[in-house]
């Protein structure tokens, strides 16, 4: 059953998915859907920690303001990814972009590893943050799309703290390659990327397996394709759970929307919830540039100011990934409960306070390469739950039939002002030796974290455990107003 574009008509079907029990179909969409995160995390790990590496003469010579500027070029890749695939996404479906974006990194992965030169290489990374770029459009929509309004937030958390698996998986692989006992140092580090796309091309086999969207078909008037997803998933959570899912849910009102013009996506976002769309702008653009900066340039950082050797930068990375990794787990739970205004305030605020901290013990020498690591564990346990739940924020507060264009955007937006400009500033201030320079980094990252919680109190909207409809429908002005 279809019906034509601008009918509305009645279903019960969002209802339906959303009291599902959880269940291993559940945990199959998560691991099939959130790998992107953890290979985003491998890909700036490899990139991160090769960075010494590959200034020497035997490998690719580059110098350190080319590495932040090869960083650019990926998140740059990325940016352009989200935009055409996010449009992508919400015309054609989540299900066919899954494999397309995938494809493409694996792709620019393998062919990192064959680069000769830094054009060569930035130009695959480029082309790999495409893929990635791709990904978090497309499976961001999907993911809230399938899961259930009421661990949507500790479950998108949950997900997102994938990366730094990806960040550990990153490290230890390093450890091993980059150590010249092992491996030569002019191969290691191209081995490095070769593993990173075979660990991609085995999600291809679990991705068969996850079904389009039923909320997307249903805003294209594809009823009865709908219903059959969603019957297929409740027979198979019922078989696995045995509970009874055969009771009557309330049906709720939609419209048969279709692939939106560029023009109504500008009049949702700048007019219908242009309060919105400054609380996610604000949110991806602190956390990027926060995250970025640190990050894409903490190698350099250990190399020198702290004389680590290259071949030993992952075991600082790993207790970093581990802080990273158990902020969302453990405060994930919060932001259903205690709800996303008040958590994601508190966090992008102590966040923000606790980066400004760090760096002041860079700058004042107080600190060795292995407390200088401690104290960014302690700062990204907060902080990573913060950048987390940006990307919740811009997936659950609009409309389905925009949903993967609103996540390209902001990601776009935020990227752009908040990552493009944090690698290359901060390999440039690292570049001059001087520690009162690089803090002049860590200080305006601190600010757009602190600012961003600011905004939050204001124009936060308190989601947790409301449908997608519910927040994108005519209850999300008064979920605005509370």
């Amino acid at each position: 059953m279809t019906v034509a574009v601008g009918q509305q008509f009645e279903t019960d079907l969002p209802t339906r998915m959303d009291r599902l029990p959880w269940s291993r179909w559940h945990w199959r969409v998560v691991v099939a859907l959130g790998i992107t995160w953890m290979l985003d995390g491998l890909e700036v790990t490899l990139v991160g920690a090769i960075a010494p590496t590959l200034t020497a003469p035997d490998t690719l010579h580059l110098t350190e303001s080319q590495i932040g500027n090869a960083a650019t070029a990926y998140l740059a890749g990325a940016i352009a990814g989200a935009l055409v695939f996010g449009r992508l996404t919400d015309k054609f479906g989540r299900k066919r972009l899954f494999f397309v974006t995938l494809g493409v990194y694996l792709s620019a992965t393998l062919a990192t590893a064959l680069s000769w030169n830094f054009a060569s290489f930035a130009l695959c990374r480029a082309v790999t943050g495409a893929g990635i770029g791709g990904e978090y459009a497309a499976v961001n929509s999907a993911i809230d799309e399938l899961l259930p309004a009421r661990v949507r937030g500790r479950a998108d958390l949950a997900i997102n703290s994938t990366y730094w698996l990806g960040t550990a998986l990153g490290s230890l692989m390093t450890l091993l390659l980059l150590d010249s006992h092992f491996v030569p140092r002019s191969i290691g580090w191209r081995c490095v990327f070769v593993l990173g796309a075979l660990i991609g091309l085995s999600v291809l086999a679990l991705r068969r397996h996850v079904p389009e969207s039923p909320r997307w078909l249903l805003l294209h008037g594809r009823l009865g394709a709908a219903k059959e997803v969603v019957t297929g998933i409740e027979r198979e959570v019922s078989a696995s759970t045995h509970e009874d899912l055969s009771s009557a849910c309330k049906p709720r009102k939609m419209e048969a929307k279709g692939s939106v013009t560029f023009r109504s996506i500008a009049r949702v976002l700048l007019r219908r919830h242009l309060r919105r769309t400054i609380l996610g702008l604000s949110l991806m653009v602190a956390q990027a540039f926060a995250y970025n900066g640190v990050f894409f340039t903490y190698a350099l950082v250990l190399t020198r100011f702290y004389g680590v050797s290259p071949a030993r930068i992952g075991l600082y990375l790993l207790p970093f990934a581990a802080g990273n990794l158990l902020g969302p787990l453990l405060l994930g739970r919060l932001f259903d409960t205690i709800g996303r205004r008040t958590m994601i305030a508190l966090t992008y605020g102590v966040g923000g306070v606790l980066i400004a901290v760090a760096g002041y013990g860079l700058v004042g020498g107080w600190l060795t390469a292995t407390t200088q690591t401690l104290v960014w564990c302690i700062v990204f346990f907060v902080a990573s739950a913060a950048a987390s739940s940006a990307y919740l924020t811009v997936s659950e507060l609009f409309p389905v039939e925009l949903r993967g264009m609103a996540i390209a955007l902001f990601y776009a937006v935020g990227t752009a002002i908040g990552g493009l400009v944090a690698p290359s500033l901060f390999g440039a201030l690292i570049q001059t030796g001087e520690r009162s320079k690089v803090f002049i980094g860590y200080a305006l990252g601190a600010a757009l974290m602190v600012g961003a919680s600011i905004v939050t109190i204001f124009f936060g909207v308190q989601a947790e455990q409301k449908s997608l409809e519910a927040l994108s429908g005519v209850e999300a002005d008064e979920a605005n107003r509370k």
